[in-house]
């Protein structure tokens, strides 16, 4: 099954983080940015929302065929492809001029990014095959980290006032050498075809609370990536680098948590772990929300950090020990309840911010965090 190759497994291991890298980076870096592309083609905040579908509508619809490229050729094929659009259409992020410019690259870059992910993830299974201890979790702590070395940048670069295109184009130039590079590095495993399957599974009713769990802490993450920034300059007044700052703050929170994650499971259990993490987004939204001021806004985002960051892994990990469903198909079928809410709650934050106000639009983003809390009781023993 597995070709034979003349790197180490801690080789191997190295060249699975640094593609994990990659993608956290890659989409730290424009994230970082979304403020800048709302001033530069003059959206208000209901256009943004509506243009932001574009990016998990690519993502959601390469889903199926990423499974079905991942059956029939190796994942570090499908990688090294994922990686280099993904890269290049980064850059192309940074020429976009009109609105339908703008939506056709992120639907792109969504694409792209679904195409890197899967095939990383697939690759980190690969390598935790090697080791008899666990280490796949270590590479959604680097993805974080890389992903607040993204934010971090990107407020440098916000605070030195650098052209979008001459950001995300260094990023792109970056990450394409960091590709190829490591490309040799990767776990070479032969593709293994699987049975015909729909192209959406939707949970039974025994993992149907897992998969509200994971759509609304999905949804609550990908508010944070395309609207904190926001919130801080609408609702805190506060200054672009401030704004880029508080993104960078929710990023740290979310990487530390993410590398304690498994000693704090050990030591609460899944169950505490996830209730836990409710409360934080859940409080940490309405401290944002009732004290719009930087230092308790912070705060607040920190919160939010700190709650979504294991989240996913650990319903996850419940879902592989499914006894209706196999851990692939439990895995999928909570994979696309919790991509719907990554594709249908950030734009709607625009819809309501519009109409309402940034404040409201997190005040009711807060509930999902209740809802985690809720659903983690129906959990059983």
């Amino acid at each position: 099954m597995t070709h034979p190759t003349n790197r180490s497994a801690r080789e191997l291991r190295i060249g699975c983080a640094v593609f994990f890298f990659i993608s956290g980076f890659g989409y730290s870096s424009w994230a970082s940015r979304i403020p800048t592309v709302q001033q530069r083609l003059h959206f208000n905040e209901a256009q943004l929302g509506s243009l932001l579908f574009a990016l998990p509508i690519g993502l959601m619809l390469t889903m199926p065929i990423t499974g079905n490229l991942l059956s029939r050729y190796t994942s570090r094929s499908i990688m090294i492809f994922g990686a280099m659009v993904f890269n290049v259409v980064l850059c192309l992020l940074g020429l976009a001029t009109e609105a339908w410019q703008f939506a056709i690259i992120l639907f792109a870059f969504g694409s792209g990014r679904n195409l890197l992910n899967l095939s990383v993830n697939a690759q980190s299974v690969g390598v935790q095959s090697l080791y008899t201890r666990s280490v796949i979790t270590t590479f959604h702590g680097i993805w974080s980290l890389a992903g607040f070395a993204g934010a971090a940048v990107g407020y440098l670069m916000v605070k030195l006032n650098i052209c979008l295109l001459y950001h995300l184009g260094s990023v792109s130039i970056l990450l394409f050498i960091l590709s190829a590079y490591f490309y040799s590095y990767t776990f070479y495993q032969k593709p293994k075809p699987v049975e015909k399957k729909p192209l959406f599974l939707l949970p039974d009713k025994h993992m149907l609370k897992f998969a509200v769990i994971c759509f609304a802490c999905m949804a609550c993450e990908n508010t944070m990536y395309d609207w904190s920034a926001i919130y801080f300059e609408k609702a805190v007044q506060a200054s672009r680098s401030t704004s880029t700052g508080a993104f960078v703050a929710y990023m740290v929170a979310m990487t530390i948590v993410r590398f304690t994650g498994d000693k704090m499971v050990t030591r609460f259990g899944i169950k505490n772990m996830l209730k836990y993490s409710g409360w934080f987004i859940f409080g940490g939204l309405l401290l944002a929300v009732a004290l719009p001021y930087t230092v308790p806004a912070i705060a607040g985002f920190m919160l939010v950090g700190a709650g979504v960051s294991c989240v996913v892994p650990l319903v996850f990990s419940i879902a592989g020990r499914s006894a209706t469903l196999s851990s692939g198909a439990a895995i999928a079928s909570i994979s696309s309840v919790g991509y719907l809410g990554f594709l249908l709650v950030p734009p709607f934050v625009g819809y309501v911010a519009q109409a309402a106000g940034m404040r409201w639009s997190f005040g009711l983003i807060a509930l999902l965090g209740a809802l985690i809390v809720i659903m983690v009781r129906k959990i059983e023993e």
